[in-house]
């Protein structure tokens, strides 16, 4: 993307408008070659998920380029806000950049998160310095409520974690859109690159994806496409679609076309 165009978070700017999970690779070879490849700038680590009992074990932190990649620390696994304010000030004990994924999920099943707890954890979290970024269902009132605490970002889940099920939520996405003053990033249940040009040509400021490109066949060339095709939705966005007629429109001109005589 062009330079003119660029994501901003908090503090930080990005060019690229896709973030990449580390979760659910076969091996941190794939994990680093479909990082490279989708171009991402922001990469999110579950921190919980961390072995830090064993300092001679490496972990995803290690296999990732720190001068290449910003870290975006998160609190998957927690179902708690206590956990969440633990994990996150964990993070940051470790020198990681003070900012936080926030997800809080109590039920295993669904892993739907807790708006409740979100809210109340957010502003825990704020008022201790931190920037916000919380993984929500797409609720335009929570949105709302989370942008006024002083969240950061709002992410909305396009469908459930790792369902690949794409974006069922398209229409409360595009209320949290319109309402929002902050960037707002689809997150959760994109399986394919269509889906996440989809949320891009809404309005969306980023998507992040994690399963569609780990589980892949070939991740490196799933997270290529995903590249791509957050490009494209960005710029068919910048661009402007055109409206929706409901009766077909020539493409050419009706006037001076060459009649029959006959």
């Amino acid at each position: 993307m062009t330079t003119d165009d660029r994501l901003h978070i908090g503090d930080f700017s990005f060019s690229s408008r896709l973030l990449a999970g580390t979760g659910r690779h076969r091996s941190n070879d794939e994990l680093v070659a479909s990082i490279a490849a989708s171009g991402a700038e922001i990469v999110t680590v579950a921190i919980r998920r961390l072995n830090l009992d064993n300092p001679t074990e490496p972990t995803v932190l290690d296999v990732l380029d720190p001068d290449r990649y910003t870290i975006l620390p998160n609190t998957a696994g927690c179902a708690t806000v206590e956990e969440a304010l633990m994990i996150a000030r964990l993070a940051r004990s470790l020198g990681l950049p003070n900012w936080v994924k926030l997800e809080i999920i109590p039920d295993p099943k669904y892993l739907l998160p807790d708006p409740i707890g979100t809210l109340e954890a957010a502003k825990a979290l704020i008022a201790d310095g931190f920037t916000v970024l919380p993984y929500i269902h797409a609720d335009p009132v929570l949105a709302k409520w989370l942008e006024e605490a002083g969240c950061a970002t709002v992410m909305p889940l396009g469908s459930a974690i790792g369902s690949g099920q794409g974006i069922h939520t398209a229409e409360e996405i595009t209320i949290i859109i319109e309402q929002a003053s902050i960037p707002v990033v689809v997150d959760a249940g994109l399986a394919v690159p269509s889906q996440a040009s989809q949320a891009m040509e809404m309005g969306a400021d980023a998507v992040l994806v994690n399963t569609a490109i780990a589980r892949a066949q070939d991740p490196a060339l799933m997270g290529e496409a995903f590249k791509l095709g957050v490009e494209a939705g960005r710029k068919a966005y910048l661009a402007g679609r055109i409206e929706a007629q409901r009766y077909a429109q020539a493409s050419s001109p009706l006037e001076g076309v060459i009649r029959s005589t006959t």
